[in-house]
């Protein structure tokens, strides 16, 4: 089921705690808040998505196990960010000292910061430009590396601040270059 979002004139528009208040109130749905204040219901993904998600995660926890340069997050894990916006990637990652300078209460609330890295997982019924959308705005808030994976296209979108994004036709290997040193991931695994 795609996403479905709901314009809200500026009146009707929840600030955080109304917002946090609506999504405790409605608990098995999801929700999110783009930056002019639109609520967007997002639809829970099927079993090729769901599955494909719980393997490119198993890759992240492996490395990160090893590597311990992240703390990662999972697709219910919400991010509110600068520019208001609160949203879900399907995987995030925030270096420590990062993560360590929040406070008790501010890691078990939304948390109140941009993801370092981010990976959007498209599923078939996904929109590809609400998704690169969802991207520009990880990366307008800070984000230093995005990973716009759509399977069903064997494409792949690399976004870094200030560029354009880079298009990778085909399953290969990404990378996780600077921000993700000696991270690899074999896009072959979700053919």
């Amino acid at each position: 089921m795609e996403a479905i979002r709901v314009h809200l004139p500026e009146d009707l528009r929840m600030n955080d705690d109304e917002f946090v208040r609506f999504c405790r109130e409605n608990p098995n749905l999801k929700f999110e808040r783009r930056k002019n204040g639109d609520i967007v219901f997002v639809a829970n993904t099927g079993g090729e998505s769901g599955n494909k998600n719980f393997e490119i995660s198993a890759d992240f926890a492996i490395w990160n196990r090893k590597a311990r340069l992240f703390y990662f997050f999972d697709s219910s894990t919400a991010f509110r960010l600068p520019d208001t916006s609160i949203m879900s990637p399907d995987v995030a990652g925030i270096v420590p000292s990062r993560w360590e300078s929040l406070t008790p209460r501010q890691r078990v609330e939304y948390v109140p910061l941009c993801p370092d890295f981010v990976l959007e997982l498209r599923s078939a019924t996904d929109r590809l430009k609400d998704a690169n959308e969802k991207m520009a705005d990880w990366m307008a808030n800070g984000c230093r590396l995005g990973w716009l994976i759509d399977p069903v296209n064997q494409t792949t979108y690399v976004y870094r601040p200030a560029q354009e994004p880079e298009i990778i036709v085909g399953l290969g290997v990404l990378s996780g270059e600077t921000v993700l040193p000696g991270f690899e991931l074999d896009l072959a695994l979700l053919g």
